[in-house]
């Protein structure tokens, strides 16, 4: 991602510290800050915190969780594997790369694991950089036959998209706005609604400082704004991530993504999910009742924080005390209502015939 003029990854292992580093995204957009991961408790603890958050990157997190508990005692990979599974229950991607992690260690040799696991997790994050450079490839003909068909009567294409996609969400390039960086690369004019992504606000504070750096012009608005904006003609195309994708194309994204495709589909706007191939469950036949939606801290939504009138980091309380509050991180919109499925292998129907010839 492009960070000041420089690209800067999300995370990567620092040979002269010997430590994982990462973007505390927890201070963005306010305080730009790299933490060092030192422990397989350092890895549980920014995932669970959201230091790091976006399914493909809590994915290499993950593997370089199961490195640092294996340099430390090699003998603890069941039980490194068994604390990390237990740190975001949604996201796909975590037990995808620790059943790769575990399956490439079966057979090595105890003194060489944590050498060994240390290779596979480069490995894992060389490859998750290709493969969301990949997906944005892949929708670039998208949003380009959009351009084509508007560009007579207005000055940009307007995308909407709802939390963070982006190069936050992966080791570099992102999901959905890899497509949205690809698209601007190859000259369309942009621009992009963010719903600002309640209650941890990750489109405002995250997807919105993401698109400024790379210049592409972006507007921050309510997350109940995006129906309004679809009915007065002012959105072009929708595009999320996923958190985790079912066999018949139901999509598993941040809580409120379910609301967006409903008011997409009933005003003929088209709603993509780009998702790397790793995040479709093999497993899941169909999405709805069976996806374990994780519940978050009330926290997350009794308090509001930001920097105050001083400039200092702080928090705010919106509701009396003793006030009842659920918090669902995520939502399944239905397949039905998902326009296609772009993948680092291609675009695909969001149905089970389509995503089955994608994995074969």
């Amino acid at each position: 991602m492009q960070i000041g003029g420089e690209n800067t990854q999300s995370i990567w292992y620092d040979v002269k510290s010997e430590t994982v580093k990462i973007i505390d995204q927890t201070l963005l957009p306010h305080k730009f800050e790299i933490v060092q991961l030192e422990t397989l408790s350092d890895v549980c603890h920014a995932i669970c915190t959201m230091k790091v958050r976006g399914a493909p990157l809590i994915g290499v997190t993950a593997a370089y969780g199961i490195y640092l508990a294996l340099r430390e005692n090699p003998k603890c990979l069941r039980q490194a594997i068994s604390e990390l599974l237990k740190t975001r229950p949604t996201a796909v991607n975590l037990r995808w790369a620790l059943n790769r992690m575990e399956k490439s260690l079966r057979e090595i040799e105890e003194k060489s694991l944590a050498a060994k696991a240390l290779e596979h997790c480069q490995l894992i994050e060389k490859e998750d950089i290709a493969v969301c450079e990949a997906i944005g490839e892949n929708g670039l003909p998208i949003f380009r036959e959009l351009w084509e068909n508007r560009k007579g009567s207005q000055k940009s294409l307007n995308i909407l998209t709802h939390c963070n996609a982006g190069a936050l969400a992966a080791v570099d390039w992102g999901t959905a706005l890899s497509v949205v960086y690809k698209a601007a690369d190859a000259g369309i004019p942009l621009h992009v609604w963010v719903d600002e992504t309640r209650p941890r606000n990750q489109g405002a504070s995250l997807t919105c400082w993401e698109l400024s750096q790379r210049r592409v012009p972006n507007t921050l608005i309510v997350d109940n704004a995006g129906g309004y904006l679809m009915q007065i003609g002012q959105v072009d195309a929708c595009i999320v991530g996923s958190d985790c994708t079912a066999m018949n194309g139901d999509v598993c994204n941040k809580i409120g993504t379910y609301l967006k495709a409903l008011a997409a589909k009933d005003n003929n706007v088209p709603f993509y999910a780009a998702v790397p191939v790793s995040t479709i469950d093999l497993s899941l036949e169909k999405g709805i009742g069976n996806i374990p939606i994780e519940e978050r801290s009330s926290v997350e939504v009794s308090h509001f924080y930001g920097v105050d009138s001083s400039n200092v980091l702080s928090s705010v309380q919106i509701c009396e005390d003793n006030t009842n509050i659920k918090n669902f991180a995520f939502d399944v919109t239905p397949a039905e209502l998902v326009t296609a499925i772009i993948t680092e292998k291609g675009v695909f129907e969001a149905t089970e015939a389509s995503l089955k010839n994608l994995l074969d």
